[in-house]
């Protein structure tokens, strides 16, 4: 008579990072921090400092923004890394990256960054979440763009995200 291997289910605590610069974080990234809140027991949005860009706001300044627009998920935590994404992963115990898609050519830079990450950390998964339809467009760099020519960003960003931005640019330069 064979045997049928049973497998007792494993639980694993599920921490997810979400990484990104989020200078400033707009609608799109809230989004996908709101709907991996429901899918992960808990969801780290680590803000990195990229040397290429020259940010808006400083790395303490977009963790304060960012507490202050998921405040109301208990599961979600802010903090900042320099180095490796997979190397902050890591350190927490995390198991996912997530990585949020909006157009086709996302998904080819993240894709080869997921491939990178698992030569670098075989027990890390990257998991891609499409932006919901009506961010598909939306990108910090757009916001900077438009609020920089004086245009409204408010549907954009929350509330008090787009008030810092408007002390940034200052409404003065606006009128031309």
């Amino acid at each position: 008579m064979g045997h049928t291997l049973r497998r007792e289910p494993i639980y694993l605590l599920m921490i997810a990072i979400y990484p990104g610069s989020f200078d400033p974080i707009t609608l799109g990234h809230l989004d996908i921090i709101t709907r991996s809140s429901k899918l992960y027991e808990q969801v780290v949005v680590v803000v990195s400092r990229n040397p290429s860009k020259n940010p808006l706001f400083s790395v303490e300044k977009r963790m304060a923004q960012i507490k202050e627009a998921t405040q109301p998920l208990s599961n979600v935590a802010v903090d900042s890394f320099d180095g490796l994404t997979v190397s902050y992963a890591r350190e927490k115990q995390a198991n996912v990256l997530l990585r949020g898609l909006r157009v086709l050519s996302d998904f080819e830079k993240e894709l080869q960054m997921a491939h990178t990450n698992k030569t670098l950390s075989d027990d890390i998964e990257t998991v891609f979440l499409a932006t919901s339809t009506e961010y598909g467009f939306l990108s910090s760099s757009l916001v900077k763009e438009i609020a920089k020519f004086g245009g409204p960003i408010d549907h954009l960003v929350p509330k008090h995200i787009a008030a810092d931005i408007e002390k940034c640019y200052g409404k003065a330069s606006f009128q031309q």
